[in-house]
């Protein structure tokens, strides 16, 4: 378990992060398994998710009662003995998602599908709603708990927590964190 901060990355660093993939934080019968749309180049530069330093992930998680303390990035191993866990819609990293076309994140649903009904957590939770209706084919989906599940896996959509999100303030983005919390702890 790595306990240090890995080096803030060089320019040479980022553009070399491009052909990098950053491993999941998985194991069976997790709570929930969050899903980010796809690594960023600063999180695939140091090898942990959501690790730019403007995303919210990490705070709001703690904030919404997920952890007993605010986690780093590189803590993202803490995540498993809680029942949480990490993975991406698209495991390709990009400088944003807008980098990803439709047939890619179909592709990625897809195997994503493929990756709940091997691990089986009790909740997926996409971290991003256009993600979310690209991958699954569900144009009108709504943030919050979807009607479609993955075998026994309910799925639950949330808001992309990274800073570039401007539709969701922090506060926000903790309360609807804060009720799939309330509903999976429940």
């Amino acid at each position: 378990m790595t306990t240090t901060p890995p080096p803030r990355p060089t320019r040479a660093a980022l553009a070399a992060a491009v052909s990098r993939t950053v491993p999941d934080v998985i194991a069976h019968d997790l709570r929930v398994l969050f899903c980010g749309i796809n690594p960023g180049l600063y999180t695939a530069a140091i090898g942990h998710h959501f690790g730019r330093p403007g995303n919210r992930f990490w705070p709001v998680l703690h904030e919404a009662g997920f952890t007993p303390r605010r986690l780093q990035p590189w803590e993202e191993q803490e995540l498993l003995p809680l029942g949480y866990g990490i993975t991406n819609v698209v495991p390709r990293t990009t400088a944003t998602a807008a980098e990803l076309d439709a047939d890619e994140i179909r592709a990625g649903g897809e195997a994503l599908a493929r990756k709940v009904a091997t691990y089986a957590p009790r909740v997926l939770a996409v971290l991003g709603i256009g993600a979310y209706r690209t991958a699954f084919g569900v144009p009108h989906a709504a943030i919050g708990p979807q009607a479609q599940s993955i075998g026994t896996t309910r799925v639950w959509v949330l808001p992309n927590p990274s800073g570039l999100n401007a539709n969701y303030q922090r506060g926000d983005l903790v309360a609807l964190f804060r009720t799939l919390r309330d509903a999976v702890v429940a």
